[in-house]
């Protein structure tokens, strides 16, 4: 019997994988995940949240208690449809956003980006077409291209993307014989650039989809991190077309990322296909997790937590700002955040090249713009990431991106 191994280098037919398995890439900030926790470096690449708010030692108590008091409940396997007091919990805080849904409406997840998964298993054919802003959350350009869709950018500025180029590129990719499943999202605090779709835009967003047939995917993990806490948060897209419109949400930037826990709302009969098609591949999300997001997101201190935790992010962004003014002022021009974690920095008229190693090599850690896009342009742009970091490291990891830059 022969021994063969296949080389490493050999291509996916070589090898027996499927020809959609090259669109399974590195992250690229998981690919320097290990570079990332050595002390001497300053990561601007992930969007981490700030986990020093939680009150020392409360998570491990109400882990503590659940599982003392309803251990063989919570230990076994679950429903796929989630427990009943995350499904209620989504609805009151999807009507904090002007969102009147019942439980039936929820999907619990193991993590929103499963949502995500789930509605492109669902709703795409191979060669279909799916809008995203330019540039996009880098995160859905690997699920989008594992189930073969083609990917085309639609126009993104600091009012967030542009519905009448939307209706555009629909009617285009329609006239070219491609179906549009759905245009997909980060409307509010976006990821990678920070800035947020304006109300006059999200009215006219939901009536060009609406009028069209398509879907809109609001994914939305960082619509309650609003700096100015006194005017509420913004109203989703979900609020105003309520049958035309698939919200994802999470606790991962609230509360934990590490618990995996987020939800999908959709009408009834899509809820109920995408809890079907989840069970396929996960069975249940997490028992555990999500009584413990219940508990935490039910106590009365979590929105004292989660308005510290806003102040900090508020802070930083703030020293963001100050940083790329005094060190890259004259070379360089970025987004204003009004939530979220993230600022979009362009250096106009300069070839980047390989940002990230050079960064590397200066010590900061940053997602070079490229990584955002599903057709392999070049950028010149970074995304930026400080909600892990202090003040003081976000300004010394701009000090070190302004060294690692191309001159003009």
């Amino acid at each position: 019997m022969s021994r063969h191994q296949p080389s490493p280098t050999a291509s996916s037919t070589d090898t027996g994988f499927a020809t959609r398995s090259k669109e399974f890439r590195p992250s690229p900030v998981r690919a320097v995940f290990e570079t990332a926790l050595d002390p001497s470096v300053v990561s601007l690449a992930g969007g981490n949240p700030d986990l020093s708010t939680l009150p020392e030692g409360s998570v491990a108590q109400l882990a503590s208690s659940l599982l003392s008091e309803r251990g063989p409940e919570i230990l076994q396997y679950g429903s796929g449809a989630g427990i009943d007091g995350l499904r209620e919990l989504v609805v009151e805080l999807m009507a904090r956003r002007g969102s009147s849904i019942g439980s039936g409406e929820v999907q619990p997840l193991a993590g929103s980006q499963v949502g995500l998964d789930l509605v492109t298993k669902l709703y795409c054919n191979p060669g279909d077409v799916i809008l995203a802003e330019d540039p996009t959350y880098v995160g859905a350009l690997g699920v989008f291209g594992s189930y073969e869709v083609q990917v085309r950018h639609v126009n993104i500025d600091q009012d967030g993307l542009d519905p009448e180029a939307v209706a555009h590129a629909i009617d285009a990719a329609r006239a070219q014989g491609h179906r549009v499943p759905f245009v997909y999202t980060v409307p509010t605090h976006q990821n990678p650039t920070g800035v947020t779709l304006s109300p006059e835009r999200r009215r006219a967003l939901v009536e060009v989809c609406a009028a069209r047939g398509v879907m809109i995917i609001e994914d939305d993990p960082y619509g309650l991190l609003d700096f100015e806490r006194t005017t509420g948060p913004v109203a989703t897209l979900h609020s105003m077309a309520p049958e035309h419109v698939i919200h994802l949400g999470s606790a991962s930037k609230i509360f934990s990322p590490g618990l995996r826990v987020g939800w999908a709302v959709a009408p009834a009969h899509v809820r109920a296909r995408m809890q079907i098609a989840a069970e396929a591949v996960l069975v249940h999300p997490s028992v555990l997790s999500q009584e413990l997001v219940v508990t935490w997101l039910g106590s009365p201190q979590w929105t004292t937590v989660l308005d510290r935790s806003v102040e900090f992010y508020r802070e930083r962004a703030q020293a963001t700002t100050a940083a790329l003014q005094e060190h890259l002022g004259d070379r360089a021009e970025w987004t204003d955040p009004k939530g979220g974690f993230f600022t979009w920095v362009r250096f106009p008229g300069v070839e980047l090249g390989d940002i990230l190693n050079r960064g590397i090599q200066e010590g900061v850690l940053i997602v070079p713009g490229a990584a955002c896009y599903a057709d392999g342009r070049s950028s010149d742009a970074v995304r930026v990431a400080y909600s892990g970091v202090s003040p003081y490291r976000v300004a010394e990891g701009i000090r070190r991106l302004a060294r690692a830059v191309p001159a003009r």
